[in-house]
């Protein structure tokens, strides 16, 4: 039986994963964190770290990067295995919590979903194809959502520009310029409105033609199963920092 903590257990993602568990015959939802609990809950759920007196297997994190960084702490100190499926990391948050995996296992992804993985995996393959187009992002989610770009987004254009050879560049606001488009950039553009889960946009702008890729998430269910597969992959493995392809190998 694997106990499991819930970070950000108010939230939308985290209500959804706490959901989920419950429904687990071979998991447990041993509690919860949130620095503002909202509702009644059927376990026991913290708003401080110094109050927490369970110990789970490991921790799903749902937050915000200041809860993720904080909670981290409390998982080092009694070397808890943490999945974080937040969002939103500066570079320099990014750095801690890769300093933090040298002394817990950590699972970190952008988007938990397998199809995810597998549109990352082609971009990567299709970009140095059709290096000489224009490529353009385009993100859309609900309106509550907070970080923009989006985490996958960011995670598609770096696997862009990682395969070829890091010559690209974000360009995050066009608002301001007054100028034509850089042929070394990866427009990244954000559309907030509604209840949309997710839908991302990958498109390699030729002369003549356009090859797009996209992938629309009806559910947030999927990141949550895939939170949960993480939980049970993580704790078998030595300290270090995981992601899907190392979970699922294609």
């Amino acid at each position: 039986m694997l106990e499991i903590m819930v970070n950000g257990c108010s939230g939308k993602m985290g209500q959804i994963v706490c959901d989920l568990v419950e429904q687990k015959e071979n998991l447990l939802l041993k509690c919860g964190f949130d620095r503002k609990v909202t509702g009644e809950f059927a376990f026991p759920v913290f708003n401080q770290i110094e109050h927490i007196l369970e110990k789970p297997d490991v921790i799903i994190d749902f937050s915000v990067p200041t809860s993720t960084l904080n909670l981290l702490k409390y998982a080092v100190e009694n070397h808890i295995p943490t999945v974080i499926a937040t969002t939103g990391f500066s570079n320099e948050e990014e750095k801690i919590i890769k300093e933090y995996s040298q002394y817990i296992p950590i699972f970190k992804s952008a988007n938990m979903s397998y199809d995810i993985m597998i549109m990352k995996k082609l971009v990567q393959w299709l970009a140095p194809l059709l290096k000489d187009t224009d490529i353009e992002i385009t993100e859309t989610h609900h309106n509550r959502k907070i970080d923009s770009p989006s985490g996958t987004a960011q995670m598609l254009a770096d696997s862009i520009s990682h395969s070829l050879q890091d010559t690209l560049h974000c360009e995050y606001n066009r608002h301001n310029k007054r100028e034509k488009r850089n042929k070394n950039e990866i427009g990244m553009n954000s559309i907030r409105g509604g209840n949309i889960v997710g839908e991302h946009v990958v498109q390699f702008f030729g002369e003549f033609e356009t090859f797009e890729l996209k992938h629309t998430s009806y559910s947030r269910n999927v990141f949550a199963e895939g939170a949960l597969k993480a939980a049970q992959f993580l704790v078998t493995k030595p300290n270090g920092l995981y992601g899907m392809e190392d979970m699922f190998t294609i």
